[in-house]
């Protein structure tokens, strides 16, 4: 197998092999190459101390110290994790105490799943392989490296990387492995928030087919531990036409978007978590879930404050969840879609078309398609136009109101939310002089 290292990977190992010590290149990128793809990191894997490698290369962070990673700058500015040669001492399900060693076999016997564990000479092209690991990819099998189970209570997390890799490479999850990822399912609530949410982020974020990973997450009972939330979407009949259930309709929205927009893969992942609470038979037998938006914005900040999201990322996901229906008639004239524009706010109009027509291709309906397009289409050109939406663009300020004699407070509030009205319907209106003789005929008509 053929792999092609960045000149700065090789003048690394080449430094480092000179100066007497060994370096391999480990981590992504290398499984990625066997497995036919190009991408994932660039790591190197050394029996050099943590102080060694400082002392030669002259730009390095040190951002792992205690643990032997040092970042060394290669010559194309990237930043390149170095990592002495490491063997586990203690472990307790979600951290190890490490030493260092002089084997690189030792060291990638530590390591969770046969296809992390090969490493690869950028200088000889020899590749270390000690647990078949590239017959594994080939194969299409992921496996732990040794015992199942012992690889599993080391780091609990390694649950939900082998949902990632098995789903990201399309591999099949041995039976032992799975026997052993099933029974260590309970423990995924022993890890913290941020590792949860930064590894299904992983999934969202690097794989266009995400649903087989995440699918795993539900067939092991995964989301039950790690978000109960979700798993209550599992199963749950929709009552639409192609007998999607919730979750499997989720799974479909979160495929119909491009792995770059993991907000909003988010979103569609949580779109459908208020169903449950808001799923009524309707007078036909079917099921209605009305105000499930609602129902759903509240469990998805629920969950998204206890996955420990920004608030940014929170207040933007949760905000999709609740607008994630409100679209304005398809014969909305202008001056509707432009309050609809301001109920919604223009940060949040494109991401909520592509989270529709996301939904729409997960669940496709007659002309749908057509009708989101020309939705979508006047809801650009009013855009494009600038109009103005909140009082900020108003032509007239409060210390117009004051100049007219208004006493600040709730009246001067109510004027100006009027006049924003106005021009909301004309546009045209929004001219100094004009806003002020509109005020001077509300103020006569008290």
């Amino acid at each position: 197998m053929k792999i092609d290292a960045p000149d700065a990977v090789i003048q690394l190992a080449r430094r480092l092999r000179e100066s007497g010590h060994e370096a391999w290149a480990v981590g992504g990128a290398v499984r990625d190459a066997l497995a036919g793809r190009r991408g994932g990191d660039w790591d190197i894997a050394t029996d050099a101390e943590p102080g060694r490698v400082r002392q030669l290369f002259r730009r390095t962070v040190p951002i792992g110290i205690d643990h032997g990673t040092v970042g060394v700058f290669g010559r194309d500015g990237v930043l390149y994790e170095v990592t002495t040669f490491r063997r586990d001492v203690a472990t307790d399900g979600r951290h190890a105490i490490v030493e260092f060693s002089e084997s690189l076999d030792e060291d990638l016997a530590r390591r969770d799943f046969t296809c992390n564990a090969v490493a690869w000479d950028p200088l000889t092209h020899e590749l270390r392989d000690p647990f078949g690991g590239e017959a594994d990819l080939q194969a299409g099998v992921l496996r732990t490296v040794g015992s199942p189970a012992l690889r599993f209570a080391e780091d609990f997390l390694r649950v939900l990387r082998a949902f990632r890799f098995a789903g990201h490479f399309g591999l099949r999850i041995a039976d032992e492995t799975w026997t052993a990822l099933r029974e260590a399912v309970p423990h995924l609530t022993r890890l913290s928030a941020e590792r949860v949410r930064e590894e299904i982020g992983k999934v969202l974020d690097r794989t266009h087919n995400a649903s087989a990973a995440l699918q795993l997450y539900a067939d092991s009972g995964a989301w039950t531990m790690v978000a109960p939330e979700i798993a209550a979407t599992v199963h749950l009949e929709t009552g639409l036409a192609t007998g999607l259930d919730a979750w499997t309709f989720s799974l479909h929205a979160v495929d119909a978007l491009p792995p770059h927009r993991t907000r909003l893969r988010w979103v569609a992942l949580l779109h459908a978590i208020g169903y449950p609470a808001a799923r009524t038979r309707d007078l036909r037998g079917g099921w209605r879930f009305t105000g499930h938006e609602e129902l759903g914005a509240r469990k998805a900040d629920e969950l998204v404050r206890r996955l420990k999201f920004s608030n940014v990322d929170r207040e933007r996901i949760v905000r999709l969840v609740r607008l994630q229906s409100q679209l304005f008639p398809p014969d909305a004239p202008p001056a509707g879609v432009r309050r609809w524009l301001a109920q919604i706010t223009p940060p949040y109009v494109r991401d909520l078309f592509r989270l529709r027509i996301a939904l729409w291709r997960a669940h496709p309906i007659a002309r749908g398609d057509r009708d989101l397009v020309e939705r979508w289409r006047k809801a650009h050109a009013e855009l494009l136009r600038r109009p103005v939406l909140t009082l900020d663009g108003l032509a007239v300020t409060g210390d117009d109101l004051r100049a007219a004699g208004i006493a600040p407070g709730p009246r001067m509030g109510e004027l100006l939310r009027s006049l924003l009205e106005r021009v909301i319907e004309n546009p045209e209106l929004n001219e100094r002089t004009q806003l002020l003789s509109l005020l001077r005929e509300m103020q006569e008509s008290r």
